[in-house]
């Protein structure tokens, strides 16, 4: 079963270009980040393999395909969230990855909770909000 207010969110982000910092509860692990459309996520994922060879370069089509079609498909319902800059916390372990601007995909029926903002290990200072 899905939590309607965080479909709301996804279905917001997806269809009007809203983000929002966020922090799930997903299978006893905490997933914080900035929920993005899902346009924006393959997108962003796409353009991390368009410098590479040549079936990096094809991934690259096939997601900027994905990404194109979830825009035009228009469903009202919403299956899956999409975030950036994200950070997974499992047990007091610091966060995996603790570098660089992840991107993450997780099926809706899976989150248990959610929290509005995003956890900071406090080891990074105040970077850019914005993102």
């Amino acid at each position: 079963m899905k939590d309607n207010i965080i479909e709301f969110f996804v279905q917001a982000a997806n269809k009007h270009d809203f983000s929002l910092d966020i922090t799930l509860n997903v299978k006893g692990s905490v997933i914080s980040g900035t929920m993005i459309s899902a346009k924006d996520y393959f997108d962003e994922l796409s353009e991390a393999f368009e410098d590479g060879n040549e079936v990096a370069q094809k991934l690259s089509e096939q997601l900027a395909k994905a990404g194109e079609s979830v825009e035009s498909n228009g469903s009202e319902e919403a299956h899956f969230v999409h975030m950036k800059n994200t950070k997974v916390y499992i047990g007091d372990n610091k966060s995996t990855p603790s570098r660089g601007k992840i991107l993450w995909r997780g099926k809706l029926s899976e989150i248990d909770g959610f929290f509005l903002g995003k956890i900071s290990d406090g080891s990074s200072s105040s970077s850019s909000k914005k993102e």
